[in-house]
């Protein structure tokens, strides 16, 4: 790696950390597909977690980064603490606290927790209009030349939507306070009253719109337009509110410090239907059976949760079509005609 690139963000952590950090090894790490990553040990022992990418893609890492704030804010879920992101030698970056995670540990826990983290409602984020989390101020480039955000702040002890260019909404509203992204793709999340008019506009319809502009007209666009216009049918028996989400939580983006505590990364939050997490775990192999137990005995699903999940998942599907090509529009085109035959008979 570059070693003035490396200066650069070491001079980012001992900036954000506030004492002085001198990189002893960068060691490359597996585990993403977009990203560049690596363990940063220090000459004092202390290690970090690195992600590089293009410059352009600083607005992920920033969005990453205020979503870690955002739930590590409620207290009830362990997720690595963001440190520092910013742009140095033509690249971008993103320094994160270094867990050593696990494959296995308690599965029953992270139901409960996820269960009490969906408890956190856009409600409860605007109790205290002056207990607001803003952005990390940008600090201007230092002295070696990164443009950095200091992350190491003190945070809130409620759940509450990031100021800085977004709007803070009103209770009872669903969405976000600014955009983020789900892999590459910009997610929007204007403040809605209506969870069906957020989701019609917010996910199926916006995912349509990129669907076309990739080339995947004719069937796709035809069903999802039906689809669309469908949508209260799925609600009759249903009213979900506001929860905060983590917005990703496939089973890559969860796992266990040695002594079994949950942990989850990789969040692309906002406040809406909680079973939008549940379906995603669902969707790539799904979680053991003592994970749903645990969720649904700390907070129970409404019924009808078995036909809406393929609704929230479909959104992924699509995503995924836009990313990475045609097998996934096959697939988004299979569940359109599945939902819509519960609903038209």
């Amino acid at each position: 790696m570059n070693p003035e690139l490396l200066a650069c963000i070491s001079t980012a952590i001992s900036n954000a950390m506030r004492r002085p950090f001198t990189l002893r090894a960068a060691t490359p790490v597996g585990g993403g597909s977009i990203n560049e990553a690596y363990r940063l040990e220090g000459a004092d022992g202390s290690r970090y977690f690195l992600k590089l990418n293009d410059a352009q893609h600083l607005p992920i890492f920033a969005a990453e980064a205020e979503g870690l704030n955002v739930i590590a804010a409620t207290n009830i879920i362990c997720v690595p603490h963001s440190v520092a992101h910013g742009t140095a030698k033509s690249r971008s970056f993103l320094v994160l606290e270094y867990l050593e995670l696990n494959s296995r540990g308690n599965t029953a826990l992270l139901g409960e927790r996820l269960a009490a983290l969906h408890r956190c409602s856009s409600d409860r984020a605007n109790e205290n209009p002056n207990a607001t989390a803003s952005l990390p101020p940008c600090r201007g480039k230092d002295r070696m030349g990164v443009e950095v955000r200091e992350n190491h702040v003190s945070t809130p002890s409620l759940a509450l939507p990031l100021q800085g260019g977004g709007d803070s909404g009103t209770a009872s509203q669903f969405g976000f306070a600014h955009k983020n992204f789900i892999g590459t793709t910009p997610q929007p999340n204007g403040w809605k009253n209506s969870w069906i008019d957020f989701w019609r506009e917010q996910r199926l319809g916006f995912q349509l719109r990129l669907a076309k502009q990739n080339g995947y007209g004719s069937q796709l666009q035809t069903l999802g337009e039906r689809l669309i216009d469908a949508l209260p049918a799925f609600f009759e028996n249903h009213t979900p509110q506001p929860s905060l989400l983590h917005g990703d939580l496939w089973r890559g983006n969860h796992s266990f410090l040695a002594d079994g505590t949950p942990v989850i990364f990789d969040p692309a939050p906002y406040y809406g239907d909680r079973e939008c997490d549940l379906a995603m775990t669902e969707l790539f192999g799904g979680y053991p059976a003592d994970f749903y137990a645990a969720y649904r005995a700390a907070f129970p699903l409404d019924e009808g949760y078995a036909v809406r999940k393929d609704l929230y998942n479909l959104y992924h599907i699509l995503n995924h079509a836009n990313l990475f090509g045609n097998g996934y529009a096959r697939q988004a085109e299979q569940m359109m005609l599945r939902l819509l035959a519960e609903v038209e008979g």
